[in-house]
Order: structure tokens, then sequence, then C-alpha cells
């Protein structure tokens, strides 16, 4: 942190101000293993992320997430789906059904 003083009642007063000096920090390369894929030796950060490219493969952890829309029915798929739906039902569950949607439209 870089530090600063200022004067005050006569004395020199230390005060801190800002972000934390920036640190250099090592990150150690990866030991190397065998692939799983294809059983050659992955000795290197580069190598391993070369690899996966390679053989079309993601690191579980590091995959980017894709948020997708679930994609609504067709209107002959819901059709299908209402006469399915339909064929099961008694008169007097469809007439229920029929009443409640009367009502709720009032």
């Amino acid at each position: 942190m870089k530090t600063t003083y200022v004067y005050r009642s006569g004395g020199l007063v230390e005060i801190t101000r800002g972000k934390p000096d920036a640190q250099v920090t090592f990150i150690p390369d990866i030991q190397p293993y065998q692939s799983m894929i294809d059983g050659h030796m992955v000795t290197s950060r580069s190598e391993h992320r070369a690899h996966l490219r390679e053989h079309n493969c993601i690191e579980i952890g590091n995959e980017k997430m894709e948020v997708r829309q679930p994609v609504p029915p067709s209107r002959d798929a819901r059709r299908r789906i209402l006469h399915q739906q339909l064929e099961n039902m008694t008169d007097r569950q469809a007439d229920r059904i029929m009443k409640q949607l009367r009502e709720n439209q009032r």
C-alpha cells in the first residue's frame, strides 16, 4: 500500500489511501500427465489447452455456459398435446375445466 503522511497537531500522522500495490504471483506449470484420449504425455499448460482444442474437449469447471430459452411448441404440436389430453378426459372433467375458464374470463 502507498503510505502518506500529513501534518496535524504539530506532528506527522500516517494515513493510508488507495489500493494495495500489485503483487507478483507465480503459478507453477502443471505436472505432466498421460492423456486419456490418445495416451500421449501432456507436459505444459499450453500443450494441455491445444490438446483439448484438438480433440474438441472442455475442462469441466471452465466451460462457458449458454443460457437457452425453451422453444415453445408449434401450433400443430400444441394441438396434438391438447387432443391427447382431451382423449383421456371424462365429460365431467371437461365441463369443469370449461366452467373454470368461463369464470376466469369474467
